[in-house]
């Protein structure tokens, strides 16, 4: 919160919310400085506002490619109505915490698609990452997205132990899970990711909506609900 509150601070004094300010409050010379101290309260606000503001933009520069799964990389109804984006870890605690939460809206939500994208960018959870798109290859994704993240942390022996449950032909997964597919995909979300301006996971794009975080149950609806009215 202390960088963002900055962030919107500077972009009063750079001149992009300043010329709001003044608009609104006739204020001038030194009486926008007295003005913000004797309404601190104000910059939270702006910078809250100005953080979605950015969001939107660049959500709108990549809607279409980051709704777009990897096939198979899909949980919930894959037709829905209604797409949530989940940049994910397997090696991500925050993640794994959120596991629950989204079985809980999928199970809310008849029309709910959640497109998962595979961001490893935790120390040894690339091979997790590139096993789960195998496991989406063989149609199996979903179990095995289950059964890695009850697997703690991700190594060679969970992830070998995560593909077994869920039933894949390990020669087969093997082979795709170093495949110029899978290269293109990962190479893909880090891409996306960072157009987005997501530092870890996870991270969440819904409508016009990104954010970050284990951000729990109650955001998660509450932003399923507003891309469900306008349409997305």
């Amino acid at each position: 919160m202390k960088r963002t509150i900055m962030t919107a601070l500077a972009a009063l004094i750079c001149g992009f919310a300043g010329a709001w300010l003044f608009s609104v409050s006739g204020l001038q010379d030194r009486a926008t400085e007295r003005w913000l101290l004797a309404n601190p309260e104000v910059l939270p606000k702006m910078a809250e506002r100005l953080q979605q503001n950015e969001g939107r933009k660049r959500v709108a520069s990549v809607s279409a490619d980051v709704a777009k799964p990897f096939p198979g990389a899909v949980l919930g109804n894959p037709q829905g109505s209604v797409t949530l984006v989940e940049f994910t870890d397997y090696g991500c605690t925050f993640c794994r915490q959120s596991v629950a939460d989204v079985q809980a809206l999928i199970a809310d939500n008849p029309n709910l698609r959640v497109v998962v994208r595979e961001w490893p960018i935790f120390e040894g959870s690339d091979g997790a990452a590139r096993m789960a798109l195998a496991a989406a290859n063989q149609g199996k994704y979903a179990a095995f997205h289950d059964l890695m993240f009850a697997q703690s942390p991700p190594s060679p022996a969970s992830v070998e132990r995560a593909a077994t449950g869920a039933g894949l032909d390990m020669a087969s997964a093997r082979a795709f899970a170093a495949s110029p597919a899978v290269e293109l995909e990962l190479r893909t979300n880090y891409e996306l990711a960072r157009k987005l301006g997501f530092e870890g996971t996870p991270s969440w794009v819904i409508g016009d909506q990104a954010f970050s975080g284990a951000v729990g149950r109650d955001k998660l609806a509450e932003a399923i609900a507003a891309a469900a009215d306008g349409g997305a």
